[in-house]
């Protein structure tokens, strides 16, 4: 499989307010933000790496509600983790709850497909957790 779920691993070392597109402005605390989104379409995990892109500030064009945040200028996109089953609101669902209602989460009925948690190896802790128990 090309594509599948895929989780970005995001750290914010102070507090931050980002304009995130149509939701609005959010302010984001300082902490660890887990993004889950999918990489089922063409291109398949070449998704990851537009948003590595982004992050780096290669690429200005945002598409989806984490392009606002690892675009801005004090987030580091720091790890990401893949599998290759669509399990993209599963895996959402098993992490810590999100400051930020719908991020990531406009077609589907989760909360948000963004957690956040204080430290970013408790987070990485949890990802990895999440994807443990997924059929690969």
């Amino acid at each position: 499989m090309d594509g599948g779920t895929y989780t970005l691993l995001i750290d914010l070392p102070e507090q931050t307010t980002v304009e995130v597109g149509a939701l609005g402005e959010f302010t984001f605390p300082a902490g660890a933000y887990a993004y889950t989104g999918s990489a089922l379409g063409s291109g398949g995990f070449a998704r990851v790496d537009r948003h590595r892109q982004v992050a780096r500030g290669d690429n200005g064009t945002k598409h989806w509600h984490v392009d606002y945040l690892t675009g801005h200028a004090q987030t580091t996109l720091v790890d990401d983790v893949t599998a290759g089953v669509d399990a993209e609101c599963r895996v959402a669902r098993s992490l810590p709850t999100s400051p930020v209602p719908g991020f990531g989460a406009s077609d589907c009925d989760c909360h948000s497909h963004i957690a956040y948690a204080s430290q970013i190896g408790a987070l990485r802790e949890q990802v990895k957790q999440a994807y443990a128990g997924l059929d690969t």
